[in-house]
């Protein structure tokens, strides 16, 4: 990190420095004490010790857990003592109700911009959470931070970026003075690629020292490399933009040797297609249909022979006369492509084998299994030499920006960047989301043009300057570091399920720094690692008990959900609650983009949506709800503080699911069961008690003083919208669909988000499907792929054939209920009564008793249609 002013003396912690240099070193030093204690934390990367401390920024940033942690919120507790008597900061805690605008929030900023990553929060996004749940001086954490926005955004609430604040206070005319000023941020991940992002996100350059810096590297780097990029053009040597590799097949009907590019891609006739017809023999084929052709090379880096499937250059792209030209790769650019000069550099290029895993077969397939393999010769020449520069004296002081436009290329340098010519002059699309996959054809980019591009773009990034962060690599399962009631506010966007194996996709870029994720406590569900759902519950269970360990009673955590899955939203939710924190709401926020693995298609998430929820204040303790009566009033006053009191959509009021005494029993419930005690009342003698405690307003209970400001609002706002169904049950989805398309047709895209919202508090062992295949099941598109209502001709055909699906899936439970002692713990119940329906008709009574005494009894009790087909059952067997 380099400050303002390097000849100014520097304090950190209470130790005076004369630069940052001297500051590192100390700090460095004292680290590599740590480091035998701090290895036993779950979470500590796989590396060398030196490649930790080289990749850490101490005390500030640790590439492993942070032993300077409670020093710094020490430090931090002081300051906002300071603050306050500067008038900068109110005193005291106020009642925050949780924020309830949607989020709609543009990534169209330079720091979004400078670095890619699988997922990101715009940081004026968190920003405007910031603004609502904390002041100036709080301390927030992020546990599953990424890139650290959550970082970006704390120091960006300082004012100094005046576009931000200037937008904000123009926007949110309540935000006032005191509500300026920087949040200090604690950013934890297990990725160390991630961290690396996060670090200098939240670092301080001099920007004109940095850009004459960058410059002079440039010039050094292509010293070196720029003669590599040329080709010929009118007797003279120029840069070129791209090359195209080709993979190389055999005819499975003569063996003679065919080139995917050629065969496929006419660019004159602009005719591109799938199907490769041989020159010799004149079969028709598909590339899968061919045989990949394969050749054994001998592997320097390796030092052994190694197969592949071949590749050769086909297809070059460059700029001249102010227009882009194309031209088959001449005898010139064929020597210079394979160009890889063995020698002590090669030290900087690692050969680590691929890790086996859910997303490695591609690669495996084309015969890479080792890191380097996934670079054209040419581009690992660049990256050794870029590396070995950064190694120098000359640029050791700016190591950490550097690796960071390095990192920020390195996805635009390797072979899986896709080349697809039928998309024109969009035929470089990037490599494939979410997977690691060598394509057919793929694009070695001109480094120095990438770098060139991306250094620029970075610069503008870092024009502000603002207070320090802290940061580490660790686990949020183990967050020991930190002592309990410690900071002011959680925001986090953690993994969901099986949306994205990080550690998998990121070791190609870990491994160019040398240390790489410890993936033990990795919270996702991976086949390769032996993960499921029950054990990513487990993970994120755990994790989310560390966080409410360490915030601070009365205060919120806000939880970003990106997933379309019902099975992994149930499972973020129970975690939640098992954990000890009360759901306030649930928002929505639009990124109008995402991050990397903004996924396309009919099922890709067009809105994510945000949990904020609470730790409730400490008087409502084990001891306090074990004092009945007393305990109920005072637990659900605490949940109606931290709930809505009103909500404005398009100029109407709508109900707050929360306040209903369906949801507001549920939230009490867990809170007795999570804390391990009887459940002192049944939901309908809570009811009563809500009617006589507290005032009842369109389906809501408020207290006296909440509903006084409700009354108010309804006499502004008069329109109201009804409450809407709440999915409980597959039953329940059905008809909450049904309500939501009996006006309009809606895409999959738009309804998703509102289904998240409104399913809530499944039964235990009640498995309801996903939303496309309910969807499927009892609705119809139209021709721009909309979903809605059939008429009641079609909606009786759709029913012949849900009803088929059900009764095959009934046979799979009748046969698990006929093993001995065979128990289902989760069923479809649409499934249980299709099934008993039929088995009634075929006077089938036995079946239906075996099964109803096989599935969780609360399914039984709780669905009177199960209950009235069992009870008859039992009378007649």
């Amino acid at each position: 990190m380099i400050q303002d002013n390097p000849a100014n003396k520097i304090t950190v912690l209470g130790k005076t420095f004369n630069t940052e240099e001297e500051r590192r070193n100390y700090f460095r030093k004292e680290l590599r004490k740590h480091l035998p204690e701090l290895k036993k934390m779950e979470g500590f990367p796989i590396g060398d010790d030196q490649d930790v401390l080289k990749l850490s920024d101490p005390p500030y940033f640790t590439a492993c857990p942070n032993p300077w942690l409670k020093d710094f919120i020490h430090e931090w507790e002081k300051e906002k003592e300071i603050l306050e008597k500067q008038g900068k900061r109110k005193s005291g805690e106020q009642v925050v109700l949780p924020y309830t605008e949607n989020i709609i929030e543009s990534v169209n900023n330079e720091i979004y911009r400078a670095h890619t990553y699988h997922t990101k929060v715009p940081h004026p996004a968190i920003c405007r959470l910031y603004f609502h749940y904390t002041k100036p001086g709080d301390i927030v954490i992020d546990s599953f931070g990424g890139t650290g926005m959550a970082g970006v955004a704390a120091r960006k609430c300082d004012g100094n970026d005046k576009e931000l604040s200037n937008r904000f206070t123009y926007e949110f005319k309540e935000i006032s003075d005191l509500q300026i000023g920087g949040r200090r941020a604690i950013l934890n991940d297990l990725s160390p690629i991630a961290y690396h992002i996060s670090k200098v996100f939240n670092s301080n350059f001099d920007v004109i020292k940095l850009d004459k810096i960058v410059k002079e590297f440039k010039k050094s780097l292509a010293s070196s490399i720029d003669s590599l990029y040329k080709t010929n053009y009118n007797d003279k040597k120029i840069a070129f933009n791209y090359l195209v590799w080709s993979e190389m097949l055999l005819c499975k009907s003569c063996g003679a040797e065919l080139n995917y590019h050629d065969l496929t891609s006419d660019y004159d006739k602009k005719i591109f297609t799938e199907t490769l017809t041989c020159l010799e023999c004149g079969t028709s084929q598909k590339r899968t249909e061919a045989i990949p052709l394969k050749e054994t090379v001998f592997d320097e880096y390796l030092n052994k022979t190694t197969e592949q499937i071949k590749y050769v250059p086909v297809h070059l792209n460059f700029s001249a006369n102010k227009r882009r030209i194309t031209k088959v790769p001449d005898a010139f650019d064929l020597s210079l492509a394979f160009t890889d000069i063995s020698n002590e550099k090669n030290i900087y290029v690692p050969t680590d084998a691929i890790t086996v895993g859910d997303k490695s077969s591609d690669p495996f397939r084309v015969g890479v299994r080792n890191i380097h393999q996934f670079y054209s010769p040419r581009i690992r020449l660049f990256l050794k030499t870029y590396l070995s520069l950064v190694d120098s004296d000359k640029y050791s002081l700016y190591s950490d920006f550097l690796v960071f436009v390095l990192t920020a290329i390195l996805p635009k340098l390797t072979r899986m960047n896709r080349y697809m010519p039928k998309h024109g002059s969009r035929a470089l699309v990037g490599p494939m989301a979410n997977t690691l996959y060598i394509p057919p054809m793929y694009v070695e980019n001109n480094p120095l043009d990438q770098f060139d591009f991306q250094a620029k773009k970075i610069i503008k990034a870092f024009i502000d300057k603002h207070s320090l962060n802290v940061g580490q690599i660790g686990s949020a399962t183990n967050l020991t570091n930190l002592s309990d009631s410690s900071v002011d506010y959680v925001f986090i966007d953690p993994p969901f399920g099986a949306n994205i194996m990080y550690s998998e996709l990121n070791q190609i870029t870990e491994s160019w720094l040398n240390v790489k994720t410890n993936n033990k406590e990795e919270a996702i569900e991976n086949k390769s690692q032996h993960k499921g759902k029950l054990d990513y519950q487990g993970l994120m269970l755990n994790s989310f008990n560390e966080l409410y360990r360490i915030l601070k009673p009365g205060k919120y955590m806000t939880v970003q959900f990106s997933n379309t899955s019902a099975a992994i939203w149930n499972t973020i939710q129970n975690a939640i609650k098992q954990s000890g924190f009360i759901i306030s709401n649930v928002i929505t926020n639009d990124n109008t983009r995402g991050g990397l693995h903004a996924m396309l298609g009919p099922t890709a998430v067009k809105q994510n949506l945000i949990i904020n929820c609470f730790k409730p204040v400490e008087n409502v303790s084990k001891e306090t709800l074990a004092n009945c009566s007393k305990s109920l009033i005072d637990l659900t006053n605490e949940i109606l503080n931290h709930l809505p009191i009103i909500l404005i959509r398009e100029k109407s009021r709508v109900n707050i699911y929360e306040r209903t005494a369906k949801l507001l029993y549920d939230k009490l419930l867990t809170q007795y069961i999570v804390k391990g005690l009887p459940v002192p009342i049944d939901s309908k003698l809570y009811r009563k008690l809500l009617e006589e405690n507290f005032i009842e307003r369109d389906g809501m209970f408020f207290s006296n003083e909440q509903v006084q400001i409700y009354d108010k609002n309804k006499i502004e706002v008069p329109d109201f919208v009804q409450l809407s169904i709440l999915v409980s049950s597959e039953q329940d989805g059905v008809m909450w669909l049904k309500n939501l398309l009996k006006d309009n047709n809606l895409a999959y895209q738009d309804i998703q988000p509102q289904w998240m919202q409104a399913l809530t508090g499944l039964r235990k062992g009640d498995f309801v499907p996903e939303l496309a295949i309910i969807l499927e099941e009892n609705f119809l598109k139209d021709e721009q792929g909309k979903w809605y209502v059939p008429d009641p001709e079609n909606e009786a055909d759709l029913e012949k054939l849900r009803t088929k699906r059900l009764l095959k899936l009934f046979e799979v439970y009748k046969a698990e209920a006929a093993k001995p002692k065979g128990k289902i713990k989760e069923v479809r119940v649409e499934a249980l009564r299709a099934g008993f329906k039929q088995c009634y008709q075929d006077k089938d009574f036995k079946t239906i008793v075996i099964i109803g005494d096989r599935i969780p009894n609360n399914l039984l009790m709780e669905d009177e249609v199960l209950l009235q087909f069992y009870d008859i059952a039992l009378n007649r067997v």
